[in-house]
């Protein structure tokens, strides 16, 4: 089997829910292909499948074999217990492919997730270079299938997006969609009393307060009013 680029911990024993494990992804995904390879996919997909519990999966990679990738993708996304993605360092090109397979991404205040188009090298005649650009097509696709399942995001933006190559930091990952929330940000929602002021019984009970009359003006006998204008006469 090629050299394993990924690692897994059991942290609990388990209990009627399985195992709990963490899975980490470190460095290039796959340092040699995995186009014909049976044995390394197996072996991942076999020490996936040894637990039934839940996962986290901390990923810290630059990137590497699309194809590794993808089929990684799949297994997680079949995989029937929950999937929490933490990215603690770098998700870039293929791994961050494999991120959009949790169930939830989180990402540290300090990570970064890259996007862009896929590469390879080739040889040959024009015919060569031609089928080269519509496989590199094709691959660019279905790559964009699996942002588009996560963020949501049209596909054009995404295609835009991946010929910029672009990087995107915690916040922008979460504001784009390809992430779920920020790790250790300790930032709390608005306290329930402040979401009330928008409740339906609130709202209803401001709008009838706006219909009851309003106490009349402070009322001030004719004789009186009549004296204050005789002196502004003179």
């Amino acid at each position: 089997m090629k050299h394993k680029f990924w690692r897994w911990v059991t942290n609990e024993a388990p209990d009627a829910f399985g195992s709990e494990r963490t899975l980490y992804l470190d460095g290039q995904i796959s340092d040699e292909t995995w186009w014909g390879d049976e044995v390394t996919p197996k072996a991942f997909k076999d020490e996936l499948n040894a637990g039934s519990g839940d996962i986290t999966l901390w990923i810290n990679s630059p990137g590497g074999d699309c194809f590794a990738a993808a089929q990684i993708y799949n297994m997680l996304m079949e995989y029937p217990g929950n999937v929490t993605v933490k990215i603690d360092g770098l998700a870039a090109s293929a791994a961050s492919v494999i991120a959009m397979a949790g169930t939830k991404v989180c990402m540290s205040p300090v990570a970064i997730l890259m996007i862009h188009n896929p590469a390879t090298m080739a040889y040959g005649d024009k015919a060569e270079m031609e089928k080269t650009i519509g496989m590199l097509s094709e691959v660019k696709e279905s790559i964009i299938n699996a942002y588009e399942i996560k963020s949501g995001l049209a596909r054009t933006k995404i295609a835009h997006m991946m010929d910029n190559e672009t990087w995107l930091n915690a916040r922008k990952a979460v504001e784009l969609g390809f992430a779920d929330e920020i790790l250790f940000d300790k930032n709390e929602e608005e306290p329930e009393s402040s979401a009330m002021l928008y409740s339906p019984v609130t709202v209803t009970n401001s709008f009838v307060q706006k219909l009851k009359p309003k106490k009349p003006l402070q009322n001030v006998p004719v004789a009186d009013l009549e004296k204050r204008l005789a002196l502004l006469i003179h």
